[in-house]
């Protein structure tokens, strides 16, 4: 008999993309493009009139500036002030909302009665709008007449005190704190919540003490998120605006005037587009650099 040869039927290969991969580009480019454009359409428009002559009071007066509003910019001799306050309002408050957020994560970590009131108590403060938290600071709790701190320093014998007068930058740094650190308190509190118990147990019982727990314990397992917060809330913090507008509108002088202001200023105040561009393009510039040290800092720090 014969030798035949039987066809059997040859299973079906998917196509897949280059590596030998599905290839998914076909369905996260609409969504890759609608970012693209969404991004790169206000930078580039923010480069173009940052290279023109165009103020708001006289629209007929265009033209090619060059590097004229980077000049003036640069040589603006309110600028280093106004870089020193955005880095001394932005540290400060990542000093306190840090600090203050380990603190509490570790307090809260404990169970006590009403555990779960003063938690949603705790991180309220987060949901408030900027806008309303500074009204609620500035004629509530700082008004140097009917605030609730004057009535208190009065009702002790004490003079009131103006804060937004006297200390402008600091009153501003409280409010923006007081916004942000419900959001520096979850992150930890949620990175303490993964610790073992038996850790601490076992730490206990070698007689260490409340400090030496926090900080041989809680603040190295806290190392991470912290990183993570640190990240998160200075990219946010260059561009705080809405407290200065409502409590200080950057005064005295140039007392509270970080550069998300100065662009405001420059652009509604001074009808200048084209420097209010220039300056945008700085502070730009000045969030990547920061934004690329902090992603490779954190992205070290979670391979370890």
């Amino acid at each position: 008999m014969d030798s035949t040869t039987i066809a059997l039927p040859r299973a079906r290969v998917k196509e897949k993309g280059l590596g030998g991969r599905v290839n998914t580009f076909p369905l996260v480019s609409p969504s890759v493009g609608l970012l693209l454009v969404w991004s790169i359409v206000p930078l580039v428009v923010t480069l173009y009139f940052s290279f023109r002559r165009y103020f708001l009071l006289y629209p007929e007066r265009t033209g090619w500036a060059g590097i004229n509003n980077y000049w003036y910019l640069l040589h603006d001799p309110t600028l280093p002030s106004v870089l020193l306050i955005t880095v001394e309002l932005v540290g400060a408050v990542l000093v306190i909302t840090i600090c203050l957020g380990a603190v509490l994560a570790a307090l809260f970590s404990k169970d006590f009665p009403g555990q779960g009131i003063a938690r949603v108590l705790m991180i309220s403060p987060f949901f408030v709008m900027p806008t309303v938290a500074a009204l609620l600071w500035k004629n509530l709790l700082m008004h140097p007449v009917n605030g609730l701190f004057a009535a208190l320093l009065r009702s002790v014998g004490l003079s009131a005190i103006d804060w937004f007068g006297q200390f402008p930058l600091a009153s501003v740094v409280i409010i923006v704190s007081w916004e942000w650190l419900p959001f520096a308190f979850l992150i930890l509190l949620t990175a303490l919540q993964s610790l073992d118990e038996e850790q601490l147990e076992a730490a206990w019982l070698d007689g260490a003490g409340t400090l030496s727990v926090f900080f041989s314990i809680q603040v190295p397992h806290m190392a991470r998120a912290i990183s993570v917060v640190l990240m998160m809330e200075m990219i946010f913090l260059l561009g705080v605006f809405a407290e200065i507008y409502v409590t200080t509108a950057g005064g005295p002088g140039v007392a509270t005037t970080n550069l998300a202001f100065l662009i405001y200023e420059r652009a509604l105040l001074a009808f200048n587009v084209g420097g209010a561009s220039a300056a945008g393009v700085l502070a730009i510039v000045l969030a990547n650099i920061i934004a690329v040290f902090l992603v490779r800092t954190v992205a070290r720090r979670l391979d370890t």
